[in-house]
């Protein structure tokens, strides 16, 4: 290192700087020394460069660069009162000052925002790199904003974008559903139903329901399958719609992101849960005596930080031609809105 730093006319500090990517040294430093490493033939100890890194993660960081948290969401306030976007942003605020970065807030719809308003706000700024969270009702971004991810890293946070197809960490919804079958199946259940709106599922590419199908093809004989119920919003307005379907399909458990369904039921003179079990895919500590699957969206919104802050390092912008995704695991939450049957239980049927 100390040859690199005399050739390059630079310090040891600046030289490991630069090659770890660190936005402290300017661009084209960084290019240059690294150009001067390759032509040298000097290579990193992974062993010694693994021991720096743990002793400088010792360390309380110093301040590394500024990152972008935008608000995609319609509400200009959903960071503080969406029901689970705040989540999202708690991980990103509390990675982010952990590893020594600032973070500026923005509203994606914003009027006064123009396309060149944002690229001169974001350079002025230093931004170094984008968050993007609360896509929660289309996997979209509006065309006229590209020149946003064209020159900054960006990382979508919740969901995976289909326009443009960029980088993205999200729960793992299919493995989510699965896994709560899975539960209610060793609590005895035999009849599991899902109660999901059908654009949620649209924005997760159906994978709770591919989840839950999953889980029926598993363990549940083809005569006991239960039909999906997606008419969540026709419920809200007309409940009858809810009650034929309850009565049609007779579950002994429901899948559901939403609490009304309590309400629906017991409306219905039905005992929760005694006559039917209710599991929450997106339990949160406000959930009072529920069971269901904690998703951990904290995690996901410092995973998205870990991610953008590589893509910094490797100078990387763009739509890339491979997106990454990373997906976060869920746990399950005791509660007591279901209760361990009696009788018989599935078994799986492969």
């Amino acid at each position: 290192m100390a040859q690199v730093a005399k050739a390059a006319g630079v310090s040891k500090n600046t030289v490991s700087l630069a090659l770890r990517g660190s936005p402290r040294i300017a661009e084209e430093t960084r290019n240059r020394i690294s150009e001067i490493a390759v032509k040298m033939g000097y290579n990193l100890n992974p062993t010694v460069a693994h021991l720096m890194s743990e002793l400088r993660q010792s360390r309380a960081p110093g301040y590394q660069a500024t990152l972008a948290i935008i608000n995609a969401y319609r509400d200009r306030e959903a960071f503080r009162t969406h029901p689970t976007i705040p989540s999202y942003v708690k991980g990103c605020v509390r990675r982010t000052a952990k590893l020594g970065y600032g973070l500026d807030e923005f509203w994606l719809h914003d009027p006064e925002l123009t396309e060149a308003r944002w690229l001169s706000i974001l350079r002025a700024r230093n931004i170094r790199g984008l968050l993007i969270v609360g896509l929660m009702h289309q996997n979209r971004l509006p065309e006229r904003l590209s020149c946003l991810w064209e020159e900054f890293p960006v990382v979508i946070t919740g969901v995976r974008l289909h326009e443009p197809t960029l980088s993205f960490a999200c729960s793992d919804h299919h493995a989510l559903a699965l896994e709560a079958f899975e539960k209610a199946v060793s609590l005895g259940y035999r009849r599991p139903a899902l109660v999901l709106d059908e654009v949620i599922d649209q924005l997760v590419e159906g994978r709770f329901t591919a989840g839950f199908l999953t889980g029926q093809s598993r363990f549940v004989p083809p005569r006991q399958r239960t039909r999906p119920f997606f008419s969540v919003t026709a419920a809200r307005q007309n409940p009858k719609v809810f009650a034929e379907w309850l009565e049609e399909t007779k579950p002994d458990v429901i899948f559901t992101l939403y609490h009304e369904v309590r309400r629906w039921l017991q409306a219905l003179g039905k005992r929760v849960p005694d006559d039917v079990g209710l599991i929450q895919y997106e339990w949160r500590d406000d959930h009072g005596d529920w069971a269901g699957m904690h998703q951990h969206n904290d995690l996901v919104g410092e995973a998205a930080v870990d991610m953008l802050v590589t893509m910094i390092h490797h100078h990387e912008r763009g739509v890339p031609e491979h997106p990454r995704a990373t997906m976060i695991g869920s746990s399950w939450v005791d509660g007591t809105t279901v209760a361990k049957q009696t009788g018989p239980k599935l078994a799986s049927i492969r």
